[in-house]
């Protein structure tokens, strides 16, 4: 529809420099009339605003001032339907699609919501795309939201508003990213956050470090600061360059791809008896290998060892490559 609207419209731009090309030779050649006084003929002649010709016209001109005119009259019509029917199905468009966007977050639960799409905002959805996380983007920039809404569901407005955070599902999401760059407007997005859904898992960015108590007090869960991970990061790759590029290549490899999967005991539970890590033997059946274990308690243990009791509600971490991740997916029916 809209390509159709844009072609009408070019169409109606043809027309209305052949007609106005048209106005100036008749003038200029039948009316022996100056260029500039042709070009002047011509247009008051379309816009039919009753000025007096320049000079006296003969027949000939005013039988051809004649046919410019109604040419005129229906051409500015043409153009002006043109012009008026894609503006209202450009508005149309994107309402329905505002309205699509819509009816899709109410229909999700445990999502998350990422405030903010600025450089930690699309690395976190990123991320979340590779995993297939379902997600929601606050982001109030209307320039940034028309780039990037044919790639991601956006909520334009303040993610400090609670009236647009309940328009992203908080009551009913799982996690919250607070990733803007002022540490402020992360402050009042996770305070308001927090109000609105007291089992929220709040995730915030910080820059300052005065400001990482603060959001923690505020009821994040976590506080990350990205400049600190990068001083490190850097550093690290001084000290150990090999692991460390190792371990950049562990989480994702490529576009939509994953090297390291956490999966739920009861993932495994239900289709096999596994009282032990050794009763799962993974590592023979897709090549995977575990190398930690999350109790649930919470408690982390790297490289678990075999005979290690599994508890209900607890996770393991499996490391393979991106194939054999998928084999342990599919053969087990994770999502």
């Amino acid at each position: 529809m809209i390509k159709l609207s844009r072609s009408k419209i070019y169409l109606a731009i043809i027309l209305l420099h052949a007609v106005v090309l048209i106005g100036v030779l008749g003038y200029r050649f039948l009316a022996d009339y100056t260029w500039t006084d042709a070009l002047y003929m011509t247009v008051i002649t379309m816009a039919t605003v009753g000025f007096k010709e320049v000079q006296p016209l003969d027949d000939t001109a005013k039988i051809f001032t004649v046919f410019l005119i109604l040419a005129s009259v229906f051409i500015l019509g043409f153009a002006i339907t043109v012009l008026t029917e894609y503006l209202l199905g450009r508005n149309s468009l994107q309402l329905l699609k505002k309205k699509r966007v819509k009816n899709k977050i109410k229909s999700l639960s445990n999502h998350i919501v990422v405030c903010g799409y600025g450089r930690n905002g699309m690395q976190a959805a990123e991320r979340l795309n590779a995993y297939n996380r379902p997600f929601v983007v606050i982001e109030k920039n209307r320039e940034v939201v028309e780039k990037y809404e044919n790639e991601v569901w956006f909520i334009e407005g303040d993610a400090s508003d609670d009236d647009v955070l309940k328009e992203a599902g908080i009551d009913k999401a799982q996690y919250l990213i607070a990733a803007m760059p002022d540490d402020a407007a992360n402050l009042f997005v996770v305070l308001s956050a927090r109000q609105l859904n007291q089992k929220l898992f709040i995730i915030s960015r910080a820059s300052l470090a005065t400001s990482q108590k603060k959001l923690l007090l505020a009821g994040a869960n976590k506080v990350i600061m990205p400049d600190k991970i990068g001083g490190d990061h850097m550093a690290s790759l001084v000290v150990m360059p090999d692991l460390i590029t190792f371990m950049d290549k562990l989480s994702i490899e490529g576009e939509h791809t994953t090297n390291l999967e956490e999966v739920a005991i009861e993932d495994f539970a239900d289709q096999m008896d596994c009282n032990s890590i050794r009763d799962l033997d993974l590592r023979q059946k897709t090549g995977c290998t575990i190398i930690g274990y999350i109790a649930p308690d919470g408690d982390y243990i790297i490289n678990p060892e075999a005979d290690l009791e599994l508890q209900p509600k607890s996770k393991v971490i499996v490391l393979g490559r991106p194939e054999q991740i998928k084999k342990l997916n599919e053969m087990f029916h994770i999502d």
